[in-house]
């Protein structure tokens, strides 16, 4: 349920001494991922999320009705919800009739279901028998309850209130055959649904509860007091003592970084002991959450909780994602770039899942109070749909099938009007479900073709200076998606990568690294980088790499952690700028192939100049406006790094900068990337027409978003393994042709209508 803004959100341990490295997924389960769940969310009746609807004599007709509809569409899966305030409303007295009387309808009408549990609205005994466990802010200030947002789950008697309630549920649900499978989450967060604007800045929690998990934490990070007090620097005698920082300090801030390192696995171990509960007892239906956006514009300063993606993903078959790209007001509505950012982002935390879902899609118009969007189209849906679909989604989930029935939604967010009446949309929404469902391997089975370009996600960076910190929140987004939406205009295959796959050394599969706005690295990450270049790896860092290390402490050398001698220079001066220009010398080298001496280069925050080591065999790319060397590029073993002394990719947010996106793309020369296809639309900055390319078992998936308003022709060069004749099939039209490929290329001439999308099943002819 959309509550929270996303666009808010931009602005700005099942255990408690379960590890990170700890949290796996249960062993010995066939989970069953050889259904393409396409749904609207539907729990009977006209109910809002997370309300449940009153059964009345003429319930079972009414919800009949809407689910045979739901079924006429095309849709093939309705998602439902239990919540957890209606469903125990005394201790251990549960009641499912409403869950009951859905699953036996939609398995009369044909529809599979797939459960939303909610707890975040807890019952009012919670309250009323754990006080002590009401959720706490940094202020003192207690949360009572209304409703939401429920209690602490660091306490043991609303743990196991929480996981029973979600064992009771999937007793129920497993009782029949057409359970699909579970979201255990909705927008994860420490609190929801709760605006607490009494107390600013609030930050959550610091009840009893949380202050001895996070001890607990502490305690297994660096085992005795007097690491802690050193880490810390403090003077604790007794554990007890140790509470979370309220504040922040001129002196370290590490206290901060453990904290919010804490709170980030605090959230995925929540997740993990959900994942157990439900798996307890349902030993393989498909178990998922989903996040209220991509954790790429969320900050650790968020009070209610900041979740990372990546780490969210382990514990789940798949992770997903709320997309509202016209969530209110129409000059907030999504840009090409930001929802192609949220689906990337969601996609590169489930690498090792091999897909993600669309955990809730804006059905209709989008209201908050007084605030209105503009109407949301059938064109909107097949963009959305398809472009998740593309990116290797393996469910959508409509929200919602009737608007919002009460609260300040109301009246938005629906697929249908809420008189029941049908809308263009919602038949269009149907189609595209259908032509799923008539595809559903295909589709399963379609994975996009592997990026050799990683994009490194770093959320360390973010707490630079600790908790008094409030300048430039959106750096480190605006940095990686600079680059990022560069790559994506030129149809690029490209991935967000966390700097625990680098700490990790999962990096086989890329080419060239790139680390925008690396101010804050660890030791491990480090070591790995430096491995990988010397395996012939390409990496860009940008300025001051490494300047703190993970304790918030300064590195002596900048590029800090050692790594000065990757790049073959240090820091000389560092300048603080809004915008900064770097003059290109015109050196002959790859990533400067259409420059000319003279040409600039944009960056921004930092202009920072280096002083080339000793026997350094680093080459000057540009300078600063003093004239000293401010990008260099170095060989080191058998690849080589280059050094960006200010923030290139941040200057290239949000509109395009010409030479950086330029620079960008020579990148991939520079690595010696070669690309699987290219197009005679590659680079467009606006009105782009999308090309993403899939492996499938027969040969590709093409997919064209077209997001421009006019209709397009597109040219594509798809490099195959032989030449042949080629089956080319429109898998929306049911239409197929035949195409040969010359010299392993084959050329296609295509067309895609005007903000839509159309799809194609490449084979070669035996």
């Amino acid at each position: 349920m959309k509550i929270q803004s996303f666009l808010i959100l931009v602005l700005l341990v099942f255990s408690s001494t379960l590890t990170m490295s700890g949290q796996v997924k249960s062993d010995n389960v066939n989970i069953e991922k050889d259904f393409f769940p396409f749904s609207v969310w539907y729990s009977g009746g006209k109910a809002r999320a997370p309300m449940l609807s009153k059964i009345t004599e003429s319930s079972e007709a009414e919800w009949r009705k809407d689910l045979q509809q739901i079924k006429d569409l095309g849709f093939n899966t309705v998602r439902t919800w239990v919540e957890w305030a209606t469903c125990e409303p005394e201790p251990g007295k549960y009641n499912f009739e409403n869950l009951e009387l859905l699953m036996t309808l939609a398995e009369e009408v044909g529809l599979r279901v797939f459960i939303q549990v909610y707890v975040d609205s807890a019952p009012d005994w919670v309250a009323h028998n754990f006080p002590h466990a009401l959720f706490e802010a940094q202020s003192g200030d207690i949360v009572v309850p209304q409703s939401a947002p429920g209690a602490c789950m660091d306490n043991k008697e609303v743990e196991d209130a929480i996981l029973n309630f979600y064992k009771e549920t999937a007793k129920v649900a497993n009782k029949y055959p057409n359970l699909f499978g579970w979201d255990l989450w909705s927008e994860p967060h420490i609190i929801n649904w709760a605006s607490l604007d009494y107390v600013p800045n609030i930050q959550f929690c610091f009840c009893d509860g949380t202050q001895n998990r996070f001890r607990i934490w502490l305690k297994e990070k660096y085992q005795t007091l007097d690491n802690l007090n050193k880490a810390w620097y403090r003077n604790f005698t007794d554990w007890n003592q140790v509470e979370a920082p309220r504040f922040s300090t001129i002196l370290s801030y590490t206290d901060f970084v453990d904290w919010k390192t804490f709170i980030y696995e605090k959230l995925v171990g929540d997740m993990q002991a959900r994942y157990d509960a439900i798996r307890e007892i349902d030993h393989t239906s498909l178990i998922t959450a989903h996040a209220v956006g991509a954790s790429l514009f969320q900050s650790p300063h968020v009070g209610a909780g900041a979740t990372d993606d990546f780490l969210m993903a382990r514990p789940l078959d798949y992770y997903g994602v709320s997309i509202y790209p016209k969530h209110n007001r129409p000059e907030g509505a999504w840009s090409t770039t930001t929802l192609r950012t949220v689906m990337d982002f969601t996609r590169s935390a489930n690498r090792e899942n091999g897909g993600w879902f669309v955990g809730e899609l804006q059905g209709g118009l989008g209201t908050i109070s007084l605030l209105i969007s503009d109407p949301v189209t059938s064109n909107d849906h097949s963009i959305w749909a398809w472009s998740a679909i593309a990116k290797g989604a393996k469910g959508v989930n409509i929200y919602a099938y009737y608007p919002m029935s009460t609260g300040y939604e109301a009246g938005g967010y629906g697929l249908i009007n809420l008189d029941g009446t049908l809308t263009e949309r919602s038949v269009n929404a149907g189609k595209i479900a259908d032509v799923v469902n008539k595809n559903q391997e295909l589709f399963l089975k379609g994975i996009p073709v592997k990026a050799k370009v990683g994009i490194v996600y770093n959320p360390l960076t973010q707490m630079v200076g600790g908790m008094q910190r409030r300048d430039y929140p959106a750096a480190m987004s605006q940095s990686l998606i600079g680059y990022f939406q560069s790559f994506a205009n030129h149809n690029v295959p490209v991935d967000f990568i966390h700097r625990e796959h680098i700490e990790k050394g999962e990096l086989s599969q890329y080419k060239l690294i790139i680390l925008p706005y690396p101010i804050m690295f660890t030791q491990e990450a480090a070591k790995e980088l430096r491995e990988f270049v010397s395996n012939g790896g390409y990496i860009l860092a940008e300025a001051r790499f490494g300047w703190n290390d993970e304790r918030g402490f300064a590195s002596e050398i900048i590029p800090g952690l050692g790594m000065h001698d990757i790049f073959g220079a240090r820091e000389d001066e560092v300048r603080m700028r809004e915008n900064v220009t770097f003059t290109i010398n015109g050196d002959n080298h790859p990533v400067l192939k259409g420059f000319k001496s003279g040409d600039l280069l944009n960056g921004s925050l930092y202009s920072q100049s280096v002083k080339l080591l000793e026997n350094s065999n680093a080459k000057v790319l540009a300078t600063t406006s003093e004239g000293d060397p401010a990008i260099i590029s170095s060989p080191y073993g058998k690849g080589e790094a280059i050094l960006a002394g200010t923030y290139l990719g941040m200057a290239n947010f949000s509109e395009i900068v010409p030479n950086n996106d330029k620079f960008f793309l020579n990148l991939l020369n520079w690595a010696k990337i070669e690309r699987p296809f290219t197009t005679s639309e590659d680079g467009r900055s606006s009105n782009q027409i999308e090309v993403r390319l899939q492996d499938s078992d027969k040969g590709y998936l093409l997919f064209l978003i077209n997001h421009s308003v006019n209709n397009e022709t597109i040219e594509i060069d798809l490099k195959v393994d032989y030449d042949g004749i080629f089956t080319l099939r429109d898998v929306i039209n049911e239409e197929s042709k035949n195409i040969n490929s010359r010299g392993n290329i084959l050329k296609l001439n295509l067309s895609v209508n005007s903000r839509n999308a159309s799809v194609f099943e490449i084979y070669r002819n035996e």
